[in-house]
């Protein structure tokens, strides 16, 4: 089965990322400080550069851009040669991967949506059989827990893991809280690198 070296939370600060081989690398979001497009440019170009054979990734709270001017960002993304899944799917070396941006409110960031129905209206598109979900923010109770205690993580999102079963779930969103769980079959990865404090996390299924 194939590789994956799995990141989120650069925040800008790619330079100093060392990123290990894999076959396929995944951003979970938050690639740049305010999501500009001078920053996003340049957090493209870096992930362009970078030598693994096929590059995914989702939006994330701080990648303002891509959310107010979705359609200059996906351009961007295309001309880069990089996949960009916003409630969409892909497969990549025979896996199935589902990417969305969305978390529950977190403060005056991107892609906040209400919890309840608005969150739960973008989980139910994941669909059947999907290998990979990567979505920015935590399921509840993985992942979530801030330095103050407070758990932040989406309860309908973990409800449509047990629904769909990947074997993947990758995240970040949360720095404090980085690791490795199981919900039920699914293995749920908060890969943050924290700004790149941290290194990336490799998987392979």
């Amino acid at each position: 089965m194939p590789s994956i070296v799995a990141m989120a939370d650069t925040h800008g600060n790619h330079e100093r990322l060392v990123v290990p081989p894999a076959d396929i690398l995944v951003h979970a979001g938050d690639l740049t400080g305010f999501g500009t497009r001078e920053q996003v440019e340049e957090s493209l170009a870096w992930l362009q550069s970078l030598p693994h054979r096929h590059k995914i990734f989702v939006a994330g709270n701080h990648d303002f851009l891509f959310e107010n001017e979705p359609e200059l960002a996906e351009r961007l993304t295309r001309e880069a040669g990089l996949i960009y899944l916003r409630d969409s799917e892909v497969t990549v070396e025979g896996l199935r991967f589902w990417g969305a941006p969305w978390q529950p409110r977190f403060f005056d960031w991107a892609f906040n949506l209400d919890r309840g129905e608005p969150l739960a209206a973008k989980w139910r598109l994941i669909p059947e059989g999907v290998d990979v979900v990567v979505t920015h923010g935590p399921p509840a109770g993985y992942g979530d827990r801030c330095d103050d205690g407070r758990r932040v993580g989406c309860v309908d999102l973990l409800e449509h893991l047990k629904r769909v079963k990947p074997k993947l779930n990758l995240f970040g969103h949360i720095h404090e809280d980085g690791g490795q769980w199981h919900v039920g079959p699914t293995r749920v990865v908060n890969c943050t690198v924290s700004e790149c404090t941290l290194p990336p996390t490799v998987l392979t299924l």
